[in-house]
């Protein structure tokens, strides 16, 4: 009874500053949001269009925080802070190897690749705008999920919520003075985010530097190590990959259904990512410990904080769904004037809160196998879950309408989509095999 009080000590200790960071994250998109809104519609719907393929670029590269949490804890575990440190800097240098291209491309073909959404000429000018300044700091956006991952791996998930707090809080103040004095527009508000951006992998990576020279780390890349880095990323694009291609075909299905389907979507969804936050933070304490007891070569250490991790994450998720259930009739009038949006909302809220349990096995499960680095079983099962929810969600975008239709899109993606990634990573770790001990002393 005192090790799983201990355990869940320490989830706690490692999942409140990954929450805060996690929280901390949004609020620079938000603040270019509400500044760049006071420039008029045009300019706000670019940002929308510019900012989506944006976060989706970022989103399918956090790879580079996973692939670094699971080996750098694995190694630090295992006794071995040099090479740990080794694995984290390796994976830094491909961050920036990658934002440099991501850079590139984005500041060279913006207008082409965002034309592709189809946007009306005076749009596509301001998003294009938008997309070639704030491609500046693609690579300190990258930095910073390298960064983060090399000290969540070592336990350390306190400085990653400090940076990210400090630069939402700077790009607040660089984002006004570049958008109206300096007279940039919207141009400025990119500028400003990746300028933030930048300072957050700057000082992340100093301290990432810093500690590595002290356990013996060189910081000139390993050519060995990157590769390795991009080799072990793989599984973890595929599985990034499915993930988005999920939601894509949930919006997609949303549509079909109509307006007032589709913007309760919108509402279900933010309340749906809102809650994922809190189910990530519990995630990463998973990686982190589940990591470090592989490379400590402690099995029932594993199995313990395995255990701990899965009744963490139900009890959280049970008790989010019933707050989300009490107030489900509430949550939709502040975000839709409309009665008929309000009503359609409230009905899916009721069904994303009884999946909340559900999802929180999947997310927790998620954790225990990329901090195990378990990530190939891991890619096969977000692909099976894929192809589970994939025929659904065309039936409901083909012959589905309004309320039943978005209900039922619900079910399948919050219920259905979620049992299948939870039930199948379930069967992974009922036995030994995912558990690869003494492979890093």
């Amino acid at each position: 009874m005192s090790d799983h009080r201990h355990i869940d000590r320490e989830i706690r200790r490692l999942a409140l500053p990954s929450l805060g960071s996690l929280l901390a994250e949004p609020l620079l998109v938000a603040v270019d949001s509400v500044m760049v809104g006071h420039l008029g519609t045009v300019p706000l719907a670019g940002l929308s269009l510019a900012s989506t393929v944006l976060t989706t670029l970022v989103g399918l590269c956090i790879f580079l925080a996973y692939a670094t949490t699971g080996a750098t804890a694995r190694l630090f575990g295992a006794g071995k802070p040099k090479e740990a440190y080794r694995q984290g800097i390796d994976g830094m240098w491909l961050a920036v190897g990658l934002g440099v291209l991501l850079m590139v491309i984005l500041s060279i073909w913006a207008r082409p690749i965002l034309g592709i959404f189809g946007p009306e000429a005076d749009v596509l000018e301001e998003a294009a705008r938008y997309l070639r300044s704030s491609a500046f700091g693609l690579p300190g956006m990258l930095l910073v999920l390298a960064a983060t991952g090399t000290l969540r791996g070592v336990g350390d998930t306190k400085t990653p919520l400090y940076a990210a707090t400090v630069g939402a809080l700077a790009n607040i103040p660089l984002n006004y003075v570049l958008i109206y004095p300096a007279g940039l527009g919207i141009f400025g508000a990119g500028l400003g985010t990746a300028l933030a951006q930048t300072g957050m992998g700057i000082w992340l990576a100093s301290i990432v530097i810093r500690s590595g020279r002290e356990a013996g780390t060189a910081v000139l890349p390993s050519g060995a190590g990157v590769l390795r880095s991009l080799r072990d990323a793989g599984p973890l694009i595929i599985r990034t990959v499915c993930l988005r291609a999920a939601i894509l075909l949930q919006i997609a299905a949303a549509t079909g259904l109509g307006t007032e389907a589709l913007a309760s979507n919108q509402v279900t969804m933010t309340m749906w990512n809102f809650a994922s936050y809190g189910l990530d933070a519990l995630a990463t304490s998973a990686q982190i410990l589940v990591g470090q007891g592989l490379g400590s070569s402690d099995k029932n250490r594993v199995k313990a904080v395995l255990g701990r991790c899965l009744n963490r994450g139900v009890a959280y998720g049970s008790v989010l769904g019933v707050a989300l259930a009490s107030l489900s009739w509430l949550l939709p009038k502040f975000m839709s004037p409309d009665p008929a949006v309000q009503n359609l909302a409230t009905h899916s809220l009721w069904i994303t809160s009884l999946a909340l349990p559900i999802a929180s096995v999947a997310y927790m499960l998620d954790g225990v196998l990329i901090g195990a680095g378990d990530t190939g079983k891991l890619a096969k099962y977000m692909l099976l879950s894929l192809a589970a929810f994939t025929p659904a969600a065309l039936a409901i975008m083909t012959w589905g309408s309004g309320q039943p239709g978005l209900l039922l899109l619900w079910a399948a993606y919050a219920i259905l989509f979620m049992a299948m990634r939870g039930g199948t990573m379930l069967w992974r770790v009922r036995g030994d095999e995912w558990m690869r001990l003494g492979h890093y002393r």
